[in-house]
């Protein structure tokens, strides 16, 4: 199964094709604005890489959020275009389940992904190990983080990191840094993915997937109307 998966959701851009067995071709570059003009010139290069076009594609997977209001739509918008015109399975990934996935953690260890939501707040989640969710995504005051904790030591993931090292260790948790990078991977995701698909078959990602909004939108459209309400 080919599959194409991108990211736009938080403060990166990426691309990747998987081939079920392994990593074809990527793309990864830091970027927090632009991200529409920037997707589909990157997408091209590594289907250009792959040797592949959009009609070889078997599969879609897109980062959901939690992330940037404008970067979350410019990502499902493409997703969902072109998983409808190519008629594929979509498979939608949180940023929290991407940036928790490579860490290397020991069996007693709890990862706990975050991103520094502003506001002296952080979108987190834990999860076990072997990376089974231990809490709901989440948006947490900082003050607030280990009460929402078990109690284990952490290693930690995503651009919250270092907010959220300092709180533990205020409240006497141990926790280190997870050799990573701190923002979500299409490389990744695509790994994800293909691993959901194979679980639960194509037919199950038929639905375009929603957006993970934790925290709503602070963009209003005329007369006080949500943005999503134009969709």
């Amino acid at each position: 199964m080919i599959l194409l998966a991108f990211d736009t959701a938080q403060g990166a851009l990426s691309a990747a094709v998987h081939d079920g067995e392994g990593e074809i071709a990527s793309a990864f570059e830091a970027r927090t604005r632009g991200h529409a003009e920037a997707l589909m010139p990157m997408v091209e290069v590594v289907l250009a890489e792959a040797a592949l076009g959009f009609s070889d594609l078997d599969a879609l997977a897109v980062t959901v959020g939690p992330g940037t209001f404008t970067g979350l739509r410019v990502g499902l918008a493409a997703a969902r275009g072109i998983a409808l015109s190519r008629e594929l399975p979509l498979v939608g990934v949180t940023t929290l389940e991407a940036v928790a996935e490579p860490v290397a953690a020991e069996a007693d260890e709890t990862i706990l992904a975050s991103f520094d939501a502003r506001r002296d707040e952080v979108y987190m989640q834990a999860f076990s190990a072997n990376r089974t969710p231990q809490t709901a995504p989440l948006l947490v005051n900082l003050g607030d983080v280990a009460a929402h904790l078990p109690h284990s030591p952490f290693v930690l993931a995503g651009t919250g990191s270092e907010l959220v090292a300092a709180r533990l260790a205020a409240a006497g948790l141990d926790c280190r840094m997870a050799e990573c990078r701190p923002q979500p991977d299409a490389a990744i995701v695509a790994r994800i993915a293909l691993r959901r698909l194979g679980e639960q078959g194509p037919d199950a990602f038929r639905t375009a997937p929603a957006p993970l909004y934790i925290r709503a939108p602070d963009a209003k459209l005329p007369g006080g109307r949500d943005p999503d309400e134009a969709t």
